[in-house]
């Protein structure tokens, strides 16, 4: 039973095609050049013609200050794209698991965010990715799509290599104090898609639909950021001198984000057992894989 995963060279796709095959699973990894989701003639070949049990698109366009010039791309990797999965796999009779994003809420509401809240988009980033969403809804009965937040990881660029790489660069940083949401390790995204995936091939029951799965807690990218060269700290020679924090208006982007974006992930808890892990005790177990693969 073949999982064909869609990424597989970014953070998310590397862990899945990583864990999945020492989990003993069937593992098909395709990422650009030799796969794009954009081209449907390609999405049909692969999900018909290599005995597919199940597609996992972790591929995404993802630059979120970029996509503000780039809207046209944008929703043809997050839009078309995932309407093209979804359309192949009712063909072929596959599921398809999805990821999402928190950036498809606008931030306003002051508790953590539940999957039957209403969507609203601040920027073309977070637009393009409730479309493809909806797309694949309407298009697919046997879907999950997971929305996740802040995902970091050893493989591929991410908040946390990018501190670590600055604060070895800069003497001090600044970083925004007043956007809370909630930081997810690839790895245990990974898992928690792959404990699905084991359940699927159980043959359990499925409850198919929309799911929120992140790092259990909120914190800022300040708060976020602190901790990670406290922990640094611990294994290297690398001590930032001064850590500022800064509001959001103090460092305008292209994109507007969402101030609090934390994402409720009862529900993947109640219905599969999934438990998310504090994200600060996820952060002091890999760092020193981080600080390893950060070069």
């Amino acid at each position: 039973m073949k999982i064909f995963v869609i990424g597989s060279k970014g953070q998310l796709g590397w862990e899945l095609c990583r864990r999945g095959k020492d989990r003993g699973f069937d593992i098909l990894g395709l990422d650009l050049p030799e796969f794009d989701i954009t081209h449907p003639s390609q999405v049909q070949s692969q999900v018909n013609g290599k005995g597919i049990f199940l597609v996992i698109n972790a591929s995404a366009y993802t630059a979120v200050d970029q996509a503000e010039t780039q809207e046209e791309l944008a929703f043809k990797v997050n839009c078309d794209g995932p309407a093209y999965l979804a359309s192949s796999c009712a063909r072929a009779k596959v599921p398809l698991f999805h990821i999402s994003t928190d950036y498809v809420f606008d931030g306003t509401k002051k508790t953590p965010y539940k999957e039957t809240d209403p969507v609203c988009p601040l920027g073309v980033y977070g637009k393009s990715k409730a479309d493809g969403d909806e797309r694949v809804r309407t298009l697919l009965k046997e879907h999950i799509i997971i929305r996740t937040a802040w995902l970091y990881g050893v493989h591929g660029n991410n908040f946390v290599r990018t501190m670590l790489r600055l604060g070895r660069a800069q003497e001090e940083l600044r970083v925004v104090c007043d956007q809370y949401g909630c930081p997810t390790f690839a790895g245990d995204l990974a898992d928690a898609l792959l404990t699905l995936a084991g359940s699927l091939i159980k043959g359990e029951d499925i409850a198919w639909g929309t799911y929120h799965f992140c790092g259990k807690g909120a914190t800022t990218w300040h708060g976020f950021a602190k901790m990670i060269f406290e922990l640094a700290g611990k294994h290297t020679s690398l001590r930032l001198k001064e850590l500022h924090a800064i509001t959001a208006d103090q460092y305008p982007m292209p994109a507007k984000r969402p101030v609090m974006s934390a994402l409720d992930c009862s529900l993947i808890e109640k219905r599969f057992g999934i438990s998310p892990r504090p994200w600060q005790e996820v952060l002091k177990n890999i760092m020193p894989h981080l600080l390893s693969d950060d070069h």
